[in-house]
């Protein structure tokens, strides 16, 4: 009889640590599968600056559901849900690897009671028992509203899913048939934890979080009242916990990665791209049409048909200030009429290129000296001045419409009142000279510098 009991016990060994081996194979598998899922979506791709780091604290109820010996259970019969029990409390740190993946290290207290209980077993009352668990856990947590992407929907609501393993440590506090409860005798166990837990963020750092979590052991020796489990309960166990606590995200930026606005690295690259893409297209614009881009092109305005140089400026090899093109066609007139028509000809035509604006003087933004590259507007109006001694010109100021009106008003005075000093200094009598300020033409794009380069210009009218 002994040694059939020795050859029970010994073979009951055997088939626990080969329950042990199999479901530890599982979950070392399951282990491995999750590191590489981590490993394959946990680089961080984003840009954005946020926080990874997270501290929580949490309170609620934990019942252990199986094993029990005859006559002692957790919850009260004669409820729908059983008495609440504040039993269970746990501190955590978690660390975001990435917006979407992370780990979370946990330390927990468990103190077991029966909601009810009488040394008179009944149908609906336990008998007392206390079990008291102290344990720590390692999960992986993924972030469900990431990595589903449904951030913008859910806003301050996130919901964090969890799976890892938990070492407890588990000590009978049964008083009642110590003996048989084993009073004060303790219990290694291992399993592991699913669980998950919405979230709610009331400010940039904190949030409220409710957590539920199914925690299952691979190795328990003892039911939750302290007693030995049966033999056919195969060092199986089984547990619930409800709870409900704070998270605080630390580090230097403001917010955590659970509800930071993410943006790609790869997606603001193609931003970056279109932004310059439509900056090159804008460069490439020729206002007027005389196949030199804006960026380049000194003079905006010259008339449609008349050749340009490089810069597209008009082009006057003998500088009489009359533009190549043109003078050609006016000799090309000429030649089918007297010397008066060929003089009146010249005449109109000097006369429509000052008066309708086609020559003129440009200004960089908020300078009352003229660019270096539009003097030959200056120089145009000073041969004509010279060529016709009776004639006088309005000289006429504008400005953009960017910045403080009456600076531009002034500043559009001072810009014609700069080009009369220019042409008195080279000889002209200043009597002939009227200075007129046109102040702001907004005529253009405020918000095309190019534009606005047109109309920061003096003009002229005889």
């Amino acid at each position: 009889m002994v040694l059939y009991c020795k050859l029970l016990y010994l073979q009951l060994i055997i088939d626990s640590f080969n329950l042990l081996y199999y479901k530890m194979k599982k979950i070392t598998s399951f282990t491995l599968l999750l590191l590489l899922t981590f490993s394959m979506n946990g680089q961080d791709s984003t840009s954005t600056k946020y926080n990874r780091w997270t501290i929580e604290t949490s309170v609620g109820q934990a019942k252990g559901t199986a094993p029990y010996a005859v006559g002692y259970f957790s919850s009260d019969r004669k409820t729908v849900f059983g008495k609440l029990q504040a039993n269970s409390f746990s501190a955590a740190g978690r660390y975001m690897i990435s917006p979407k993946f992370g780990f979370r290290l946990g330390f927990h207290f468990e103190d077991l009671k029966p909601n009810s209980y009488s040394t008179s077993p009944s149908v609906n009352e336990s008998l007392p028992f206390e079990m008291q668990v102290m344990g720590v856990s390692v999960d992986g947590v993924v972030n469900a509203i990431r990595l589903l992407d449904l951030g913008e929907i859910t806003k301050r609501f996130g919901l964090l899913a969890h799976v890892g393993i938990r070492y407890d440590r588990m000590t009978s506090k049964t008083t009642y048939d110590a003996k048989f409860n084993n009073y004060q005798g303790t219990d290694n166990v291992g399993g592991f934890v699913v669980g998950l837990t919405p979230q709610f963020r009331f400010s940039p750092r904190m949030s409220v979080i409710i957590d539920a979590s199914f925690q299952t052991n691979i190795r328990q020796q003892i039911n939750w009242n302290g007693s030995y489990s049966d033999v056919s309960n195969n060092l199986s166990g089984k547990k619930v916990t409800g709870s409900i606590g704070l998270t605080y995200s630390l580090g230097k930026n403001n917010i955590h990665g659970d509800w930071a606005i993410i943006k790609d690295k790869n997606l603001i690259k193609i931003e970056a791209l279109d932004k310059k893409i439509g900056e090159i297209e804008n460069k490439m614009n020729d206002t007027d049409k005389d196949g030199v881009p804006d960026y380049l092109d000194q003079e905006n305005n010259s008339v449609a048909g008349v050749a340009v140089d490089s810069r597209g400026r008009m082009i006057d090899l003998n500088r009489n200030g009359v533009p190549d093109e043109l003078e050609r066609y006016v000799e090309k007139t000429a030649k089918e009429s007297s010397d008066k028509a060929v003089k009146e000809a010249t005449e109109d035509s000097v006369l429509r290129l000052v008066n309708e604006g086609y020559v003129c003087t440009y200004f960089d933004s908020g300078k009352a000296q003229p660019t270096e590259a539009s003097t030959e507007g200056i120089d145009f109006i000073l041969t004509f001045l010279r060529n016709h001694p009776n004639e006088t010109i309005d000289i006429m100021g504008h400005a953009d419409e960017i910045g403080n009106s009456k600076i531009n008003e002034s500043l559009a005075l001072q810009r014609a009142e700069n080009i009369k000093n220019i042409l008195v200094k080279a000889g002209i009598n200043p009597s002939r000279l009227n200075v007129i300020s046109k102040g702001i033409d907004n005529s253009v794009a405020p918000d095309s510098a190019e534009a606005r380069r047109l109309v920061r210009r003096v003009t002229f009218k005889v």
